[in-house]
């Protein structure tokens, strides 16, 4: 079951999601997006959907599902 939906193109690699994320469930593993920015990609099976990547996202990148 997918929890998160990352928009990765929208991604400047800032990381603040990465720091929020207690259950280190989302990491930057070097993969650039078009624009050349280190993306986000995410462990679906530590993520709880406590929305904390969410509201550190600047970017509007993640959005948590149902």
């Amino acid at each position: 079951m997918q929890k998160l939906k990352l928009n990765v193109e929208r991604c400047k690699g800032c990381g603040y999601c990465v720091d929020a994320c207690k259950q280190g469930a989302l990491s930057q593993p070097g993969k650039l997006n078009k624009k050349g920015y280190s993306i986000v990609v995410a462990d679906e099976e530590k993520c709880i959907q406590c929305g904390m990547c969410y509201r550190m996202c600047p970017d509007c990148v993640i959005e948590i599902l149902e």
